[in-house]
This record gives C-alpha cells, sequence and structure tokens, in this order.
C-alpha cells in the first residue's frame, strides 16, 4: 500500500507542475515559473523516495532526498524574494 502512495505522491507533483509551468508558458508570470520548477525538484524528490525505499531499501538516499527537498526550497524562495513583478 505504501509503495502506491509513493506512486501517487510523485504523479501529483508531475501533474502540478505541468500545469503551472504551462500556466507559466501562456501568461509568463514568473512566479508560475518558479513555482514549476519547484514541483519538478519536489517531483524527482518524490522518485527518489520511492526509489529508496521501495527498490533498493538497503541503500541509503536520504541525503540525495534532503538536498532535492533543499534545492526546491531555494528555488521557490529566489522566486518569491526576486519576484518584483
Amino acid at each position: 500500500m505504501a509503495e502506491a502512495v509513493y506512486i501517487l505522491c510523485a504523479l501529483t507533483s508531475v501533474a502540478c507542475a505541468v500545469l503551472l509551468l504551462r500556466a507559466w508558458r501562456r501568461t509568463r508570470v514568473k512566479l508560475l515559473l518558479y513555482s514549476g520548477l519547484c514541483f519538478c525538484v519536489l517531483t524527482l524528490n518524490n522518485v527518489m523516495l520511492f526509489v529508496d525505499l521501495v527498490l533498493v531499501p538497503d541503500q541509503d538516499l536520504s541525503l540525495a532526498r534532503t538536498c532535492a527537498s533543499l534545492v526546491a526550497g531555494c528555488v521557490l524562495l529566489f522566486g518569491l524574494i526576486w519576484d518584483v513583478s
């Protein structure tokens, strides 16, 4: 059951990223771009979670997952701080 939840979380992140990036392409609002990029990295984080806990449980990918979460947060924070339009 946990595997299904991990996959659904990754698919939800992909859907959010696609919708945000499509809206950015249409409107060119920078915050949509930064939010879409953040969700792209969060998708990578969710995929790494699935790989870490399901596919290779003997490997520890927690540092890589934490770094991906940090990058996603930094991208969104950068967008929130520097978006002045």
